[in-house]
């Protein structure tokens, strides 16, 4: 009995993802420490007190058989709802957006928890209509993907909304639902995002700006566009059903009402976020164009990486924390202090400790025989690897500043906890992967 309760864990897993706490734990402290050595922040105690309960949260939910769950999601996935829309009324403001909630200094993100029951459900739904209508299943999959999801732009917090679009993508495709599905939403997902901020690109970023993008800001023009894309689907759609047109018909009408949807939604997540958070998203292009506003963490963020060249300045020594440059540096901005000064050499371990779990995923994915748990699996390889590549580029200035933090290493409890909370599923998953229902 006793061997068997040990045999549960996979302990590279453990070994890798403790690695990755300790060095977040390292540089939150490390970013708590001012200029003339002060510490100014208890930041990384709070840390060290999460990563403890999310040990405990890891080893109970790893022995905990995960099958079990595969009832329950429908009541998880519930209450996600209802917490999200508590939150939306009564949560409070953190960085612009109203998602959190709390007494005092105690808080929570609802919709950082909410991932991992918003992935539970989805396998779930995933598996029950494997051997059904693939259309219907597409459907169902994503209304559970829009549920959550707008309720989260609502609040409005775009970064993290945006993290639930790979789970599906990744969750989908596993399962097997037609990639043409799939990628009706993916195109509709990148046109509405386009659409919404090619004017404000136009308008502060463009170095020469098009005159032609009037149309997104002009209303009728814009009304009259959406008209004449869903004249053309229609059309296309009679032509097709009813008087048996060639099969590229089928092919207008897909990208003709991508657009026309693209359109319309793009204006409503124009009222959503305000020109400031789409700027904040697409600085990046040119973030020279405001240095001391919008553009200052981009630019300050590859100072410091610059700055800690291949060995880095070490540790406790790097000045763009400690003279406070770095805006959010304990959560968004963790691997620009790591990166000046531990160095490239530095930013490689984290990369290969990341690499070895999504790797370890992958394996599960591929050798697990019970649809649920490889769908869970999917899940959390697409958010992991979402994290870890937003992240990372962002600090890099190559993808948008969304406020997505580091899993492991980012200051935060609802973070933490929810990524160890998916290491235990990936293990329980890993233990049972040759078993059945």
């Amino acid at each position: 009995m006793k061997n068997k309760f040990f045999s549960m864990f996979d302990y590279l897993l453990i070994l890798v993802v403790l690695t990755l706490v300790a060095l977040g734990v390292m540089f939150i402290y490390s970013s708590s420490i001012n200029s003339e050595g002060v510490r100014v922040t208890n930041e990384y105690i709070k840390q060290i007190i999460w990563a403890a309960i999310g040990f405990v949260i890891m080893i109970g939910i790893t022995i905990y058989d995960y099958r079990r769950t595969e009832s329950l999601s429908i009541y998880g996935f519930i209450g996600l709802l209802i917490l999200l829309v508590y939150t939306r009324i009564f949560g409070r403001y953190v960085n612009g957006a109203k998602s959190w909630i709390g007494i005092g200094e105690f808080g929570i993100q609802p919709s950082e928890f909410g991932k991992v029951f918003y992935i539970l459900y989805l396998a779930r739904v995933l598996d029950d209509t494997a051997n059904g209508d693939q259309l219907k299943r597409f459907f169902l999959a994503t209304g559970v993907l829009l549920l959550p999801m707008g309720l989260i732009l609502l609040q409005p917090d775009l970064g993290t909304s945006s993290v639930y679009l790979p789970i599906y993508f990744i969750m989908c495709f596993i399962a097997g639902v037609p990639i043409r599905y799939i990628g009706y939403i993916f195109l509709f997902g990148v046109f509405t995002i386009f659409f919404a901020i090619l004017p404000v690109w136009n308008a502060e970023i463009a170095i020469n700006p098009l005159a032609v993008i009037t149309i997104l800001t002009n209303f009728r023009l814009r009304a009259i566009l959406i008209f004449a894309f869903v004249v053309i689907t229609l059309l296309g759609y009679v032509i097709r059903r009813y008087l048996h047109g060639p099969r590229y018909i089928h092919w207008i009408i897909y990208f003709t009402s991508i657009i026309a949807l693209a359109l319309i939604f793009s204006m409503i997540l124009g009222k959503v976020l305000k020109d400031y958070q789409i700027k904040r998203l697409i600085i990046f292009m040119n973030p020279n164009k405001d240095p001391l506003g919008a553009g200052w963490n981009i630019i300050q963020s590859k100072v410091a990486i610059g700055a800690g060249g291949v060995i880095g300045q070490g540790y406790l020594m790097g000045t763009q924390s400690h003279y406070r440059f770095l805006p959010q540096q304990s959560t968004d901005f963790i691997f620009s202090i790591l990166s000046e000064e531990f160095g490239f050499l530095g930013g490689m371990l984290v990369f290969s400790l990341y690499f070895i779990i999504l790797l370890k995923i992958l394996y599960i994915i591929r050798k697990c025989v019970n649809r649920y748990g490889s769908y869970i699996c999917a899940g959390i390889f697409g958010m992991f690897s979402f994290h870890f590549f937003i992240n990372v580029g962002m600090v890099m200035g190559i993808m948008p500043i969304t406020g997505i933090p580091l899993l492991f290493l980012s200051y935060g409890g609802s973070s933490l906890l929810t990524a160890m909370t998916c290491i235990g599923l990936v293990m329980n998953v890993n233990y049972r992967k040759a078993e059945l229902k």
